[in-house]
């Protein structure tokens, strides 16, 4: 029984002891809103911090720092076109339950030699290795095109990115990324996500968030839209008629 106790004490040292090696996040955002107002052209996001032991102090060691940037997440349905007889027609579709409205990832260096595949995949650290679940049953060859389609389109327009040596790190303390936000960026809470990596493992992580929200008469449009949608509709539609009119009299005096 003693020898029992004895390992168990020895046991819960270790642990102790191990753990308060493992270094502590602290992170912070330059902005946390965002206001998206008329004449919105994008912004830039310093995603900043400190790297400390748990006692306070400067880490003892270099650590890999990953930052990944992610809106929030919702379903979307992908169509994929094809032209037959010279007309463009959507061909095939799929519905993914949990694609990012934006994602962006920083790093001290590339991903590949900071973490394994394994690692990458269960964190999401990369656009190779988003969860981009389907509903329903669908070919993996033809799911990781819709995949590649999507990423592909979103990184064109600014709301996929990868900043390999993107994360600048001072004196084993502070680190620092800048993430750029497009014009179009979609609204919502953003989360801010940081790991601290030691030889492959994950050792720290902490977030903070990010509110990406509308102002001014964007906001009002956007609540009616969403309240009133069929009436948003009907307006749309006049509104596009009567410019129609309008161009076509004005062409005729001309």
């Amino acid at each position: 029984m003693k020898a029992f106790a004895s390992s168990l004490l020895g046991l819960i040292a270790l642990v102790m002891l191990t753990g308060a090696r493992d270094p502590i996040l602290v992170p912070e955002v330059s902005q946390h809103e965002v206001d998206l107002q008329q004449g919105f052209t994008g912004t830039e996001l310093l995603l900043f911090g400190a790297i400390l032991t748990p006692e306070g102090s400067r880490a003892a060691q270099d650590y890999d720092i990953i930052v990944v940037l992610k809106g929030p997440t919702q379903s979307i349905v992908l169509r994929e076109k094809q032209k037959v007889a010279g007309i463009w027609i959507n061909v095939a579709s799929t519905e993914l339950r949990s694609a990012p409205s934006y994602y962006a990832i920083a790093s001290t260096k590339p991903i590949a030699d900071i973490v394994d595949d394994k690692t990458a995949a269960i964190y999401e650290l990369g656009l190779k290795w988003l969860q981009l679940s389907p509903i329903g049953a669908i070919d993996p060859e033809e799911q990781a095109r819709f995949s590649s389609g999507l990423v592909d389109l979103n990184r064109r327009n600014g709301l996929y990115r990868e900043e390999e040596g993107g994360v600048k790190v001072s004196e084993q303390v502070l680190y620092q990324a800048r993430i750029g936000l497009p014009s179009r960026v979609p609204t919502g809470i953003y989360t801010a996500e940081t790991y601290a990596v030691s030889k492959g493992r994950v050792v720290a992580s902490a977030s903070s968030q990010v509110e990406v929200r509308k102002l001014g008469i964007e906001r009002a449009i956007a609540n009616f839209s969403e309240n009133y949608g069929f009436v948003y509709g009907l307006m749309a539609v006049f509104v596009s008629v009567a410019m129609g009119w309008l161009a076509g009299r004005l062409f005729a005096l001309i």
